[in-house]
């Protein structure tokens, strides 16, 4: 399926610009723009030169490469400081648990712990100990372990994690307590592109949850939905798993 239309042409192909630059870290010349977005130079030179009048691309020196702007940049870093997540992500919570008909959160990363930022319940609630501005243990919850496997990507990492936060103290019969296999699961899940709560935190609750990266290398934050046990077979969990993905990277 090709993409909409988009309904003002020129700020698209300014838009497309500003992204092709940010594709080359040591610049990006006027033929190299013209070549790989099919725009005549005529036009893409004025849409550069309005650009860097606004400081959104930058071009040091004459007929040399264009750059990212200071603006562009500043830009960024201004929304990122004062952005408030749980605003941005709220429609997609009630989205997700319109669709789902389940309990959905979105928590963040605190050392060892989540921390539970927004919260939307299903008609049919269930008796959770997630709380908005509570927290869980990090290594037996759905958001926790999605936040833990991209934040740190690698066997020695976890295990420098676990030794500064552990130990990984049991909820359940289910929950992982040795580093080396939880290093192994957190590696299933970037594989998989979500993770699991098989009953790791409460008895009789499955999760899955994905990461949101606005962006950003590591995650900001993860979503997920939360339903009992009988709700969730492993069908399921890997269908919500995957609409999960979708709709994070519609959405957010």
């Amino acid at each position: 399926m090709g993409e909409a239309q988009s309904p003002v042409g020129s700020v698209d192909r300014a838009l497309l610009i500003l992204q092709e630059i940010g594709k080359h870290s040591r610049g990006v010349t006027l033929d190299e723009l013209a070549t790989r977005l099919g725009l005549p130079k005529s036009s893409l030179h004025r849409l550069l030169g309005a650009l860097k009048h606004r400081g959104f691309a930058a071009q040091p020196e004459s007929s040399g490469p264009y750059f990212l702007g200071t603006e562009m940049l500043a830009t960024a870093f201004r929304f990122y400081e004062t952005m408030d997540l749980r605003t941005i992500v709220h429609p997609l919570l009630l989205r997700l648990s319109e669709e789902f008909a389940e309990t959905v959160h979105i928590a963040t990363l605190d050392g060892g712990e989540v921390v539970y930022l927004d919260k939307v319940e299903a008609v049919r609630s269930i008796t959770m100990t997630s709380v908005v501005g509570g927290r869980n243990a990090a290594h037996c919850t759905g958001v926790g372990k999605a936040l833990l496997a991209w934040t740190y990507p690698t066997d020695e990492a976890v295990r420098a994690w676990a030794e500064r936060y552990g130990p990984l103290a049991s909820r359940t019969r289910a929950t992982i307590t040795n580093q080396a296999k939880l290093a192994a699961h957190l590696s299933q899940i970037r594989e998989r592109g979500y993770s699991l709560d098989l009953e790791e935190n409460e008895p009789g609750v499955r999760c899955v949850a994905a990461p949101i990266f606005m962006g950003k290398t590591v995650p900001v934050a993860a979503v997920s939905v939360t339903a009992l046990k009988d709700r969730m077979p492993p069908a399921r969990m890997e269908e919500v798993g995957r609409a999960l993905r979708r709709a994070i990277a519609e959405q957010v």
